[in-house]
């Protein structure tokens, strides 16, 4: 691992490409001939450019994992497996896992493109009959025309 904090653009070009590939900073900067995590972040701070690369390598990492988890929800390789007896049943730990995959990558989705992935919100206002009568009431009081 490297310890070099001078900024080196093929350098960060590799590591936007590994992150747009689901890679974390974490795994990236354990390889030999990276820099390590917290040059990563300081060049994030201080190198202009470098942020917004870094912000679409995000961005691309989500669509990176709408893929995977359409790959995860359709692998059913590890779904059933045969004991001792040679019974076949099913593999709840693996199901469990997959279902634990697939909802911390729609989590992450959701962070990185919240716009795209992230939950909606919907509000449904109801104003009850009594509530309306009193307004129109206090409309027609007050010379306003509904």
């Amino acid at each position: 691992m490297s310890q070099a904090t001078s900024f080196n653009q093929d350098a960060a070009d590799k590591i936007c490409e590994r992150i747009a590939l689901g890679e974390s900073v974490r795994k990236i900067s354990k390889d030999k001939g990276m820099p390590c995590e917290s040059t990563i972040y300081k060049w994030l701070r201080d190198v202009d450019g470098f942020s917004q690369q870094y912000a679409r390598a995000r961005e691309d990492q989500a669509e990176f994992y709408l893929d995977e988890i359409i790959a995860i929800s359709d692998d059913v390789t590890l779904d059933t497996v045969v004991d001792g007896e040679g019974n076949e049943r099913t593999n709840n730990e693996a199901i469990q896992r997959s279902r634990l995959k697939v909802d911390t990558r729609k989590w992450v989705m959701g962070k990185l493109k919240p716009k795209k992935y992230g939950d909606k919100i919907q509000q449904e206002i109801t104003i009850n009959e009594s509530l309306s009568n009193a307004l129109d009431e206090a409309r027609k009081r007050a010379g306003i025309d509904t």
